[in-house]
């Protein structure tokens, strides 16, 4: 488009649209979280309704204008960050918020895609129920984006991915029409699961704009505690007996490396940590039961157990729900930590359980064969889903190793897939992962999701040069 053909479109699109639908970019609100990239903007719409953003992408559709669907801006891979090409126009989601309705007897409720995923939480704990997800960045993201990268968080053990908790959707397609899609049953097999098929798309098939979520039974009591393992390969023999243990009670089960705990004493001194004695393995088990059951007591019986099988050497159990947060707020603090050190390459990878304690030792010596380096991994060892992020040595700067930042996330990268892993667990593969994409995955996947990209979007305007390379890019 030229400048004036572009203006002239902006112009036919502010009339389509009640006046206040649109604003200007806001300070960083595109810029990639790590600061590498800033997005690019022809305008921002902020539309009230589903058939506002219907209308925009009707007439982006007519004019091959681009759309970056925006949530809270809070991924990590750059899917809402379009950093070249033509400006797209951005569609943000934050002015539809609204808790449409909730089925407390059906454990279902429907949301917009605009909701922050606090406030959908507290939804459903105002009717007694639970909606699981939960993630860091709680307080700022939306649930729209949560659909659209399939987030996992911490409750993936026990609740499963977004996908697991969504019913039914609500979705603009590339040409504007609206597919109705938000039901509340729990079996429905009329055809392809187009629901799933928009659930991680990124924003590449379709804009959601409304969500029917699962909710469940709050756990009448919660404890957690910390244990102390030798190492990942204890580790995982401790989930599994606390599985046989406990069972399904098990809502977390998080592995902490004693090099978060550094960067943690480096940077947040303030913050209280569970141990004098920094331990090298330590793992965060999260407990949700029944009113009849009492999680302190049977924490106390997995440790013991443990104890003598010689898979722990150390534990503390909360004996109060201050002391469950404050746990917590150890583990959600670690990737402020890693901000505050300066990751050389952070890397978002699952790995089959049991090559777990094969993969970290061997990629960490692959790692510091490359330079002076430090590895902090950590994240949700009960579903494979490791954050192995790599780190100058102390006294070093992050830009020291810019040099062989590129040969560090090949290493891993290419050791998770020698390891029939994925090289992205949770966050997605926006921009920043789409070579990876195409080094790593099935062809046959690759050509399939391709094709289903040029059906439901022959234009190519929905967030183009996110998952799939765009058409004609090199």
């Amino acid at each position: 488009m030229t400048n004036a053909a572009t203006a002239e479109f902006l112009a036919d699109l502010q009339d389509a649209l009640p006046k206040g639908r649109f604003r200007a970019v806001k300070a960083g609100e595109l810029d990639d979280p790590r600061g590498r990239h800033v997005g690019l903007a022809a305008v921002v719409a902020t539309p009230h309704c589903v058939d506002e953003v219907s209308t925009i992408a009707r007439l982006c559709h007519a004019a091959g204008v681009g759309i970056v669907p925006l949530g809270g801006g809070t991924g990590l891979v750059l899917g809402q960050v379009a950093h070249s090409g033509p400006a797209p126009v951005v569609i943000s989601l934050e002015r539809m918020t609204a808790i449409r309705e909730v089925y407390p007897s059906e454990n279902a409720m429907v949301v917009e895609a605009g909701a922050i995923l606090h406030d959908v939480q507290a939804a459903a704990e105002a009717v007694d129920r639970l909606f699981p997800l939960s993630l860091a960045s709680e307080g700022s993201c939306r649930i729209g984006g949560n659909l659209a990268t399939n987030a996992g968080g911490l409750n993936v053990l026990r609740y499963g991915n977004t996908r697991d908790l969504c019913l039914g959707l609500e979705v603009v397609m590339a040409d504007g029409t609206i597919w109705h899609g938000l039901k509340r049953l729990r079996k429905d097999n009329t055809g392809y699961d187009l629901k799933n098929l928009m659930i991680g798309s990124e924003g590449t098939l379709g804009i959601i704009t409304a969500a029917t979520l699962r909710l469940f039974a709050r756990p009448s009591k919660t404890a957690a505690a910390v244990f102390v393992v030798e190492d990942p390969k204890s580790a995982i023999d401790l989930l599994a007996m606390a599985q046989a243990t406990v069972g399904e009670g098990i809502s977390a089960f998080e592995l902490i490396s004693g090099v978060g705990l550094d960067f943690l004493t480096e940077t947040l001194p303030d913050l209280r940590q569970p141990f004098e004695v920094r331990p090298d393995w330590c793992v965060l088990i999260d407990l949700g039961v029944s009113a009849e059951a009492v999680p302190e007591e049977m924490l106390l019986a997995l440790f013991e157990k443990a104890l003598a099988a010689g898979l722990v050497s150390d534990g503390v159990i909360s004996q109060s729900e201050a002391q469950r947060q404050e746990f917590w707020a150890v583990r959600e603090h670690i990737p402020v930590g890693n901000r505050n050190i300066g990751s050389i390459s952070s890397h978002d990878i699952s790995i089959p359980v049991s090559r777990i304690p094969d993969f970290i030792p061997e990629g960490i010596a692959k790692l510091q064969a490359l330079g002076d380096v430090r590895v902090n991994c950590f994240g949700h060892l009960g579903d494979g889903n490791l954050h192995y992020n790599v780190f100058p040595a102390k006294g070093l700067d992050r830009k020291d190793f810019d040099d062989i930042r590129a040969a560090v996330k090949k290493t891993v990268h290419d050791l998770t897939h020698a390891y029939e892993g994925s090289v992205s667990a949770e966050h997605g593969v926006g921009r920043l992962k789409v070579e990876d994409l195409e080094r790593y995955q099935d062809p046959v996947k690759l050509a399939a999701m391709r094709a289903i990209k040029t059906a439901l979007d022959p234009k190519g305007i929905l967030n183009s040069g996110a998952v799939l390379r765009a058409a004609g890019a090199t």
